[in-house]
């Protein structure tokens, strides 16, 4: 091959002939988990083509908002249930609408395995574009449903029902948001800056909840609890509803990925099957996730409550200390995430499993035996930078291991399962542990599935050298790796 193929076009994009007659003679992407140091000339004129088209800005920044406003959308649930949960049920108990509110709130949980097969699906077979955009119009139907539905007192149970199919749509959406997202972001960033970019994915993460526990602050010191318990609840839905409308609108005018638009143009196995000849990177997808999803739901969700049940910290003082890690945390994001692209996806992935199996038990056992909010606030934070090593990449390095007509579906259907079964149990474990007088059990708890997850990472190839748009590979040829 001579010269250096054209510039691709950003839309109606065709594969250069010269890649095509290269790729027949190098690696797939998703075939070999190792970098295509051997096949150089083909990489090389690969890497050159997509470092030749600049970065699509706008839909980059289309994606990473509408994974914020999505982020916002399906958490404002639960930061408002306690305001709501009356006018959903009867009133004469409101502990049982607070239980009822929240089991409702669990069908969004146990529907993100099923949305991420569902929006997977669909990317993989129709397009990251066409995906995203349905995922969000979801999310922006069922906050607008919640935002309107009237109450239990004027329409009975068809209140809860509504609720019920609401919090359905949202978990569709959601469970189909995240793998969706972090594929369409890697396969458009630059190939020698993925990982700065996939870092702001988990950036759009944390500023949803940020946002809606802003809004709920801002609410409280605008209205009274009465006002906001009469109607003052469904702002933030209708916020959220309008949002995702305009997140919508965004998506629609996103260019498609090159990856995609390259698979579209060559015959491959169905779907089904090339997930069967990949399970064993699905498995290894699983591995990977399994650590880091336990410390982040314990790094994140559980600490709050953990440092008023278990430090002693007033509720106030424990929600500033945790807002203000969580603000310094997203900025560790893109820094870690750039790291991985100096030194790869695999180092950045060791020192997450290494230092937190090593230094949860110790920081856990600091913290419950300190009263100081400074002390507190710092070790809050030591966590979270021992978690950046996991959440700034591994949505990255799954991206990286599989092929393009499978890739949507077998990075997002892992996560979505995962954070089911292991995220949605974490603070049930610790709060059991707590109450049957053995709390520190927990913190070995956060230690052993890192330590499980960090032997996968010792001994999983490295996937940063890996291609993310070239020719699909046999069904064959995928089962001879994966052998």
């Amino acid at each position: 091959m001579t010269g250096s193929p054209g510039r691709p076009k950003a839309l109606n994009y065709t594969f250069p002939d010269s890649l095509r007659q290269s790729n027949n003679n190098s690696l797939h992407a998703g075939d070999n988990m190792t970098p295509a140091h051997n096949s150089s000339i083909g990489r090389d004129a690969l890497e050159a083509t997509h470092s030749a088209t600049r970065p699509h800005m706008r839909s980059i920044a289309a994606g990473l908002g509408g994974n914020l406003i999505e982020w916002y959308d399906f958490l404002t649930y639960s930061i408002f249930s306690i305001y709501f949960a009356k006018s959903f049920f009867p009133s004469d108990k409101p502990t049982v609408q607070l239980m009822n509110t929240a089991a409702i709130a669990a069908v969004g949980y146990v529907a993100r395995p099923l949305g991420s097969w569902l929006v997977g699906l669909w990317a993989d077979k129709h397009g990251r574009k066409s995906a995203l955009t349905r995922s969000v119009a979801a999310m922006c139907v069922g906050s607008l449903m919640i935002a309107l539905t009237p109450g239990y007192s004027a329409i009975g149970v068809f209140a809860p029902i509504i609720l019920i199919v609401a919090r359905l749509l949202q978990g569709l959406s959601m469970g189909g948001e995240y793998g969706t997202s972090a594929t369409y972001l890697s396969e458009i960033a630059p190939a020698n800056r993925r990982g700065f970019y996939l870092g702001f994915l988990q950036v759009s993460v944390v500023s949803g909840q940020l946002v809606a526990l802003a809004l709920m602050l801002v609410l409280q010191h605008a209205m009274s609890s009465a006002q906001i318990d009469a109607w003052g609840w469904r702002i933030p839905f209708f916020v959220g509803g309008a949002l995702a409308l305009f997140a919508w609108y965004m998506r629609r005018n996103v260019v498609e990925s090159d990856a995609f638009r390259a698979s579209q143009q060559e015959a491959a196995p169905p779907i089904s099957t090339q997930l069967l000849a990949h399970w064993r990177r699905i498995a290894l997808a699983i591995g990977i996730t399994v650590g880091g999803t336990v410390a982040f739901y314990t790094y994140t969700v559980y600490m709050q409550k953990y440092l008023v049940n278990t430090v002693g910290l007033s509720k106030e003082t424990s929600a500033l200390a945790s807002t203000s890690a969580l603000l310094l945390y997203m900025f560790l994001q893109p820094l870690f995430g750039y790291a991985s692209d100096v030194f790869g996806r695999r180092p950045v992935l060791i020192c997450f499993g290494l230092s937190t199996t090593l230094f949860s038990v110790p920081l856990f056992n600091a913290l419950s035996v300190t009263h100081n909010p400074w002390v507190a606030f710092t070790l809050a934070f030591a966590g979270l930078v021992m978690l950046s090593g996991f959440t700034s990449v591994h949505m990255l390095a799954k991206a990286e291991m599989f092929p393009v007509r499978i890739r949507a579906l077998a990075v997002g259907l892992p996560y979505a399962l995962t954070t089911a079964i292991l995220g949605g149990t974490t603070e049930f474990v610790a709060l059991r542990l707590k109450a049957i007088g053995h709390e520190h059990y927990f913190y070995w708890y956060v230690s052993v599935w890192a330590a499980i997850s960090l032997i996968v990472y010792v001994k999983m190839p490295e996937t940063h050298g890996n291609r993310l748009w070239t020719k699909q590979p046999s069904t064959k040829a995928a089962e001879s790796v994966n052998q």
